[in-house]
């Protein structure tokens, strides 16, 4: 998943699972999953996990670079349709403050888009370094929802939806503290990447109409407002002229 969120509810999840297909296709988007499988110096008998696995995608890939890929998340809807897609593949339900490994059993962990959504972030850490070996790596990568950027030509209207949206999540900012909470746990050889998503295509309207729905419930916007600014959003992509960019904070340390 590249700008969704997996462990909100939804009515629709076959429309969530191609939002987030189209989005983890991209190329881009393929190439900051492969850094972050990089970042994360898998020895060859590795055991890893992936924390808010959803769809699976990433355990799958994960497979191809160690010895066992364990994938954890609660949406039990994520976990069968990972499962559905990826037969082969190691999913379970669990919570990342209490992961299914043994102390120092795993050599890599790596969470995406994960830890805004999570109750307790450094507790979550503390469980990375629990499970983790000494000289295990971690890779947390995700995006700072109070900074995205939508090309408009009502930005006062965008500026609201952003930040509206924003506040609807539990911690919108904490992708870009992420080097700090790394090193507030303990993690040496912390480093921090920053890359740009940039998103264009029509497939990221329902993206962009969640988020003024957001607003508009939030009270940020009107309900004329948020209406004019899908549509001119809706013929930005019918004229591919959409753009979509998004901040992607990748942090990762050494237990």
């Amino acid at each position: 998943m590249l700008v969704t969120d997996t462990h909100t509810a939804h009515t629709d999840i076959d429309t969530l699972i191609r939002v987030l297909d189209a989005a983890e296709t991209l190329p881009a988007a393929v190439l900051l999953r492969a850094r972050s499988y990089e970042l994360l110096r898998l020895p060859p008998d590795a055991r890893v996990v992936d924390v808010g696995c959803g769809t699976g995608r990433a355990v799958a890939e994960l497979a191809e670079h160690a010895a066992h890929a364990i994938g954890v998340d609660l949406d039990p809807t994520m976990l069968a349709a990972a499962r559905g897609r990826f037969p082969d593949i190691d999913v379970r339900a669990a919570d990342a403050t209490a992961l299914p490994l043994g102390d120092g059993q795993a050599h890599g962990y790596r969470a995406d888009k994960v830890y805004h959504v999570l109750t307790d972030p450094p507790a979550a850490l503390a469980e990375a370094r629990r499970v983790l070996v000494p000289g295990g790596r971690i890779a947390l990568l995700g995006q700072d929802w109070d900074t995205m950027v939508i090309d408009s030509d009502q930005p006062d209207v965008t500026r609201r939806v952003v930040h509206a949206r924003a506040d609807t999540v539990p911690h919108p900012r904490i992708a870009r503290a992420y080097r700090a909470l790394l090193l507030d746990a303990g993690f040496h050889d912390v480093d921090l990447e920053v890359h740009t998503a940039v998103l264009t295509g029509a497939s990221m309207l329902p993206i962009v109409a969640g988020h003024a729905d957001a607003a508009r419930q939030a009270g940020a916007v009107t309900g004329d407002e948020a209406d004019a600014w899908v549509r001119e959003q809706t013929r930005r992509a019918r004229d591919d002229r959409l753009l979509f960019a998004i901040p992607m904070f990748l942090a990762t340390g050494t237990r």
